[in-house]
């Protein structure tokens, strides 16, 4: 038998991208050949590069819930993305598709299907997003995080499985992350980030409390491409970072406490790492409202400290950040409740199977 073939597809945001990064390494140390599905100019192209494996671009488009004149024009590049990953996998022959989603996801998942290769999708929200539910119906399986959205699609092709994470960040190490930044050890380290764009109005709230935190607190703010601000460049014990890859896992690790957006990857990862943390969900204003569903969900288990959008102010971040840090012990504790498989196995599992049995 020759070589195995996977191909990979995702994107629109970094969390339908850096799940498969694992993944991709895994199949690549195992000798596979391994090509990527994304957009032109999205951001799966610049998370990807990295791994030196084949970038292939579709036209894609996305399925608005609300009225924009886009929604006359989508439809037809989704048809033109699906003709040109027919002929694309065509071409590829690969073994297996495995989608994280994303409406980059929706016409490759469809050629892949025309050309009856095995599709395997996976969902990291406890709501599935569009983009998923249309692609369900063409996967052999649907690999999803929480235990939750098992019970809510409740199909046999459901499988729980977690959500691939790369070594680094379960591996983080905390002196590494000081010593990257220069922190010190008789401080308390508070972490800020808002994905992979940054996130404005948790920017524009930590800029407003710095004043009150770095009395008592070293800062590392990972603000997205463009937000530094020179300005507070000079202050002590702040350390602004645009975007953070290959050293956010020993950052993580040395950090007494995270503030975050409510992404399901980046909770995901804060229960793995067992982080006391407090969560800033999108607004539904800028979002379907998954994130909130999912900080509410996390924060009725006890495991999530959750200040909504609306609410968020230098007074209200401030007051949560000092009684969550009293009562980090205890969230921990609660967080040690959570279990969750061992995500790269049980897919790799699913992978070889539906090889096997396409």
């Amino acid at each position: 038998m020759g070589v195995k073939k996977i191909l990979f597809t995702g994107g629109g945001s970094a969390g339908h991208v850096t799940p498969n990064v694992g993944l991709i390494e895994t199949f690549l140390r195992e000798g596979w050949q391994v090509s990527y599905v994304g957009s032109i100019d999205g951001i799966e192209k610049e998370i990807i590069a990295p791994l030196d494996v084949d970038y292939h671009s579709v036209s894609s488009g996305k399925l608005r819930r609300y009225f924009s004149w886009q929604n006359f024009i989508d439809p037809v590049r989704i048809v033109l993305g699906v003709v040109q990953s027919f002929l694309l996998c065509r071409r590829l022959s690969p073994d297996v598709l495995f989608s994280k989603g994303g409406f980059i996801s929706v016409p490759v998942v469809i050629g892949a299907w025309l050309n009856r290769i095995p599709v395997i999708t996976h969902e990291s929200d406890i709501t599935p997003g569009l983009a998923n539910k249309l692609c369900f119906p063409f996967a052999a399986h649907v690999c999803v995080t929480f235990p939750e959205t098992v019970k809510m699609l409740d199909s046999a092709k459901v499988v729980l499985t977690g959500t691939p994470v790369r070594a680094a960040i379960l591996s983080g190490n905390a002196a590494a992350g000081r010593d990257h930044l220069g922190l010190t050890s008789d401080r308390k380290i508070l972490l800020f980030f808002g994905g992979s764009l940054g996130a404005t109005a948790i920017n524009v709230v930590v800029h407003a409390s710095l004043p009150q935190l770095l009395e008592n607190f070293q800062v590392v703010h990972i603000c997205g491409a463009g937000n530094i601000r020179t300005d507070l460049a000079s202050l002590q014990n702040y350390h602004q970072l645009e975007y953070l890859h290959e050293q956010f896992g020993d950052l993580l690790a040395c950090a007494d406490l995270v503030v975050s957006r409510a992404g399901a990857n980046s909770i995901y990862e804060l229960l793995l790492c067992r982080k006391p943390h407090i969560l800033v969900p999108l607004s539904r204003l800028a979002s379907r409202g998954d994130q909130i569903v999912n900080a509410r969900t996390f924060a009725n288990l006890g495991y999530s400290e959750v200040i909504e959008e609306e609410d968020l102010t230098a007074e209200s971040l401030c007051a949560k950040i000092v009684s969550t840090l009293r009562d980090s012990d205890e969230i921990i504790a609660r967080i040690d409740r959570f279990q969750s498989p061992d995500a790269m196995a049980v897919i790799r599992d699913l992978i070889l199977t539906a090889v096997r049995d396409g």
